[in-house]
């Protein structure tokens, strides 16, 4: 019982003295502003004026353990996807997406491309990195991904322009006026453009093709650009005649092709090829068929003059 007496009279003189080391505390120095308030709180706990709530230590415990979760969240990477879930339970979650500029992109791959769930928020979507994801579609050429809070994504692009269908080989691809492919070919109306055809083609048939388009009579009448040995080009005409131009020189060699063409429809007669590369003549490749009649042309020539030395 002694014991027990002495401790109950020792706690009204610990609670004294820690008083009084306040008090001299205080009266020594004068305090930060920013103390002076927790101090006065701290003396009055201390001197038992005021009392904890009811569910104090319930409520430090539970502030205690979601401070750790956050901050395990945050350690371990998973932050983003809860703010993400927060905020989309809390009115923020994307409910619509408007996509603008879009022909050749179907609008299913740009919604891919923004990488939306049930439960995507607007505040924790990244729009820089869901832009960047649409711009690496095959024919987007820039776009602008734009969040319109509470619940909205703009997303509006800009396409590249096809110029040309350009073989490689067995493959066939779009490519832009600067060469540069675009996707694949598959036919639509994007067949009734230029066919440009071998290696290195597709970067130097802008030039050319401009070229060619000066003189109508001949351009009407083109299939396809043959590109050889990265040098010249060949003309495939409509009718499979082929025009072999020379490396350099090709307007002068264009205009003697349409000049005998006028004069003698060079280009409407059975033959293969008009060889333009040699510059003091025109080499000519009949088809088989010309081949056979030109034969039996002569032959009847021959018979003709036979004929007549005879009536002389």
């Amino acid at each position: 019982m002694s014991s027990v007496g002495s401790g109950r009279d020792r706690e009204p003189g610990a609670v004294r003295r820690a008083l009084s080391v306040l008090t001299l505390w205080s009266e020594g120095f004068v305090l930060p502003r920013w103390l002076r308030r927790p101090a006065r709180l701290l003396g009055r706990l201390t001197a038992g004026d005021v009392a904890a709530p009811r569910f104090s230590a319930s409520i430090m415990t539970a502030t205690f353990l979601a401070a750790t979760g956050l901050y395990g969240a945050q350690v371990g990477g998973h932050m983003p996807a809860l703010i993400q879930a927060l905020t989309a339970r809390s009115g923020f979650a994307v409910e619509q997406v408007r996509v603008t500029g879009h022909v050749e992109t179907s609008e299913i791959d740009i919604l891919d491309a923004l990488a939306l769930d049930g439960w995507t928020s607007l505040i924790g979507f990244d729009a820089e990195a869901a832009r960047k994801r649409v711009t690496a579609l095959p024919w987007v050429r820039s776009a602008a991904v734009r969040k319109v809070y509470p619940d909205t994504i703009e997303v509006e692009v800009a396409e590249r322009t096809a110029f040309a269908i350009w073989q490689r080989g067995s493959e066939l691809l779009l490519v832009e006026e600067s060469g540069k492919p675009i996707a694949p070919f598959v036919g639509g109306r994007k067949a009734a453009l230029p066919l440009v055809i071998g290696a290195g083609a597709n970067e130097a048939a802008s030039a050319f093709i401009t070229k060619v388009r000066g003189y109508p009579e001949l351009y009407s009448r083109v299939k396809g650009y043959i590109r050889v040995g990265e040098r010249r080009w060949d003309l495939r005409l409509e009718n499979g005649i082929t025009v072999k131009l020379p490396e350099s020189g090709e307007d002068e060699a264009i205009v003697d092709l349409l000049s005998m063409d006028r004069d003698s429809a060079l280009l409407s007669r059975d033959i293969l090829s008009v060889d333009l590369r040699l510059t003091d003549r025109v080499v000519v490749q009949l088809t088989p068929e010309g081949v056979e009649r030109r034969a039996a042309a002569l032959e009847e020539g021959a018979r003709a003059r036979k004929r007549l030395e005879k009536r002389t």
